[in-house]
């Protein structure tokens, strides 16, 4: 009981500011499109809509819970994308909670035949609100708990806070290359809940590029079964992530196993995912079992994600999909 209370407060962060505040992430990077790059809006013909769950370190209880649910369309008379996507992320049992609407915006320009480039713009609104009806650790007794008036208060602090963010990202891409780019939170917005605290939501890099490998083979129609070798590197202030991995596509079930490191070689987790898409429709399932020293104090993360592509009239202009997974 004292160690989670512990784990609130750091998560918390009730010291004098939020300096190592990082984004929640999502596993299924590629069923989160335009959270992993605001340039994906668009990026498939007819509207999309796109609903998100993430569970991280479940055995601490809810401490880390993310659900995103978004939608985007391509508008081909102005040749544009649009996006908008809604987020909770729940931190804590909900001492930390953060709510934020996202709109995101891209054009497309072909610069040849095979090769085309997308740019997007995003624009965020975040709501954090702060849970106080928590046991902090000054005020347990060794016997009698929970007794003391904890001096956590002794500060002002606003429940609530409120700020606009900006991103951009951009894309190129050909019929099997995938190679995007994205930097986050570009004005580095306060998000402390103290007026006298510094604290900034730090800029977000991420890079990323994938292929798909045809697999022909007897008894294989063509596009029937593919290979597709995926790398995800992002980095926030002092904490990165490098991310690799590959997903094996026949017909309507998709598998992929990830690797998630840093550049010093320190293991965090190994990642099993498992799809179904059927028609427009796609599911899928993803466990990050963890390797590092938090392996048997967490349970890892359970992440599910589901999507659905709407059917469109077919324009005769020709429109290039952006290749990658689908989770």
């Amino acid at each position: 009981m004292v160690k989670k209370i512990l784990l609130l407060v750091v998560i918390i962060v009730f010291t004098k500011s939020f300096v190592n505040a990082q984004d929640p992430m999502f596993t299924q990077f590629y069923a989160n499109k335009l959270y992993l790059n605001p340039a994906f809006a668009g990026s498939e013909k007819c509207g999309r809509v796109q609903l998100n769950y993430r569970n991280q370190w479940p055995k601490l209880g809810q401490t880390y819970v993310t659900y995103a649910a978004s939608y985007d369309q391509y508008v081909s008379m102005l040749n544009i994308g649009m996006g908008a996507q809604f987020m909770q992320d729940i931190q804590a049992d909900g001492a930390v909670k953060t709510t934020s609407i996202h709109t995101m915006y891209t054009y497309k320009v072909s610069v040849n035949r095979n090769l085309s480039i997308v740019g997007g713009l995003e624009v965020s609104y975040y709501q954090k609100t702060l849970n106080m009806d928590y046991i902090f650790p000054d005020m347990l007794h060794p016997v009698y708990g929970a007794i003391f008036p904890t001096r956590e208060t002794s500060v002002y602090t606003d429940n609530k806070k409120g700020f606009f963010d900006f991103s951009a990202g951009a894309i190129m891409f050909n019929r099997i290359h995938t190679f995007g780019i994205a930097v986050n939170h570009l004005t580095q917005p306060s998000e402390s809940f103290r007026n006298s605290s510094d604290a900034v939501l730090p800029r977000k890099l991420t890079v990323h590029y994938g292929t798909q490998i045809p697999i022909r083979m007897k008894g294989v129609k063509k596009g029937e079964m593919y290979l597709s070798p995926q790398v995800v590197y992002q980095r926030q202030r002092d904490f990165e992530q490098f991310n690799y991995g590959v997903y094996f596509s026949r017909k309507s079930i998709v598998a992929g196993l990830w690797l998630r490191q840093n550049f010093k070689f320190h293991y965090d987790s190994f990642v099993m995912v498992i799809g179904f898409i059927q028609s427009k429709f796609r599911i899928a399932y993803s466990y990050d079992l963890t390797v590092s020293k938090l392996r048997n104090q967490t349970l890892g993360a359970h992440e599910i994600s589901a999507g659905y592509t709407f059917p469109c009239r077919q324009k005769r202009k020709k429109f290039r999909a952006i290749s990658c997974p689908s989770f």
